[in-house]
């Protein structure tokens, strides 16, 4: 586990690509990989092949927040060969660790599927109210977009 490197963006956007074409993330520029390398938490395998990765962004704590700071996580990408064989466990344990190490209170996400694997890992479904008002307000209106919370 590794955080992303600006070099990495290409084999970011090639597997977020397979998600696009399914439905299940929205499309992104290349350049927003390369931009926001460091959001990015990635899962190589040994032979140095990108096997998965996922997108934290912080939020500070709202002034009117009885809270303390959050953060997203998006863009959750596990190549298709490797699904069922703990490399998203992998990376959400990871962010778990990251998102503590900076004093993090929620880490909230989004699904239009069911969220089993963030389920099992904890998440459990929050009102939108609760989450960043800037990372809601990006939400597609035409889909069935689920916010689920963690504490840390």
């Amino acid at each position: 586990m590794r955080v992303a490197r600006p070099t990495d963006a290409p084999e970011l956007a090639l597997l977020s690509g397979l998600f696009v074409r399914s439905g299940a993330l929205r499309p992104r520029p290349l350049a927003l990989y390369a931009a926001h390398a460091a959001d990015f938490l990635v899962a190589e395998g040994s032979d140095g092949t990108l096997e998965g990765f996922l997108g934290l962004r912080h939020h500070p704590a709202a002034p009117s927040a009885d809270r303390g700071p959050s953060a997203v996580l998006y863009n959750f990408c596990v190549a298709p060969h490797r699904q069922g064989h703990g490399v998203g466990g992998r990376l959400l344990r990871a962010a778990f660790t990251q998102g503590r190490a900076h004093a993090l209170d929620t880490l909230f996400t989004a699904t239009t599927g069911t969220g089993d694997l963030f389920l099992r890992h904890g998440f459990t479904p929050a009102p939108a109210h609760l989450a960043p008002p800037r990372w809601v307000g990006a939400f597609d209106p035409g889909r069935a977009t689920r916010v689920l919370a963690r504490g840390l």
